[in-house]
């Protein structure tokens, strides 16, 4: 018995350890995408070694076993920021991404809503697609991996949506798509990249016009997601200063992939709502097992007040709804040097 012990806790030890090497190459995404690739499940290689390491806290490996689960919780609370407060997340759970905050926003500010959805190039049901979009009744709807089924189905919403513009992939799977009820901005036209990963439009909300983006990202290494970042620089460095983004990035918040979108736009990581992707079917509580990888940023003048998870609709990704304002225009303060020195009268003399 005492042999067999002694071999489990070996095994533990061994699966530990393997655990930490996984997680140490994780925090060194920037240096070759191979690591990165470890980072996007650092929750679950954190979680895994802190159970390898709790009945190791019993045996002689007890010292290796503290500092591994000391190691754990480090690790995972680096993921914390990214994400709400750890908990096995309901599916139509809501983050408020300011919690908190004590900034008043106006009565007669608008709020928009933002649907970001992977659509599944397969989709069995589109119909429950639809049916959500006619249900939530969004401004704008950021859409992946519109494939040729796709042109046909989002034809039957096209008075709804009028204004749009679909992406084609090479391979007639990935595209990209942007529908909007609302106009895109005058003098302006929308816009793919060469490859069908990203549209961009401008559309105007109620007289004020800014850049909204549909953007999908390959697989991690050993795919191409690098280079694929690396050849988008361009249309995102040229969103205007006040634009909102949302992506299947296939990539987690926290991973150095979108810190790299993220620096490229000159944009801001909306905290996730939690797990959006689990490629196997599995029940909804157990949705907590996924990846956070459909990912929202933004900047300039957006406000974003809430990002949510909704229902399934077919697809291995639940889809995003974010609701967002617009800043309103700060004015400009007054200089308290002028205010204290006295003012000109016309005849250029100084009046007390």
């Amino acid at each position: 018995m005492a042999r067999v012990r002694n071999m489990m806790a070996s095994v533990a030890f061994v699966a530990m350890l393997g655990c930490s090497v996984a997680l140490v190459a994780g925090f060194f995404g920037t240096l070759h995408p191979a690591f990165d690739s470890f980072a996007h499940f650092r929750v679950h290689l954190a979680v895994l070694m802190a159970l390898c390491a709790l009945p190791l806290l019993v045996t002689s490996f007890r010292l290796q076993a503290a500092t591994a689960l000391l190691f754990a919780v480090a690790a995972f609370a680096t993921t914390s920021n990214a994400l709400p407060v750890p908990r096995l997340w309901p599916v139509q759970a809501a983050y408020e991404v300011n919690p908190g905050d004590q900034t008043v926003y106006p009565d007669d500010q608008p709020v928009y809503r933002l649907l970001q959805m992977n659509l599944r190039f397969n989709n069995p049901t589109p119909k429950k697609v639809l049916s959500l979009i006619g249900r939530t009744n969004p401004d704008v709807i950021a859409l992946d991996e519109v494939s040729e089924m796709w042109t046909t189905e989002l034809g039957y919403i096209a008075s709804a949506y009028p204004y749009r513009i679909l992406c084609p992939y090479p391979n007639g799977v990935f595209g990209v798509a942007l529908l909007s009820r609302r106009p895109f901005a005058a003098g302006t036209q929308p816009r793919c990249d060469r490859r069908g990963a990203m549209a961009i439009a401008t559309v105007d909300f109620g007289g004020t016009d800014f850049d909204v983006a549909a953007m999908h990202l390959t697989w991690p290494w050993p795919r191409n997601q690098s280079r694929q970042i690396g050849g988008l620089s361009e249309e995102l460095a040229s969103l205007g200063e006040t634009s909102i983004l949302a992506c299947d990035c296939n990539a987690v918040p926290w991973s150095a992939a979108v810190r790299r979108v993220a620096d490229l736009g000159k944009l801001t990581v909306v905290p996730s709502p939690g797990p959006t992707w689990l490629y196997i079917k599995l029940p909804d509580f157990l949705r907590f097992a996924g990846l956070p990888i459909d990912q929202v940023f933004s900047k300039g003048a957006v406000l974003i007040h809430s990002v949510s998870r909704l229902e399934g609709t077919g697809s291995d990704h639940l889809p995003v709804m974010v609701e967002f304002s617009l800043r309103p225009e700060e004015k400009k303060p007054v200089d308290e040097d002028e205010t204290a020195t006295a003012s000109v009268t016309q005849n250029g003399k100084f009046r007390s």
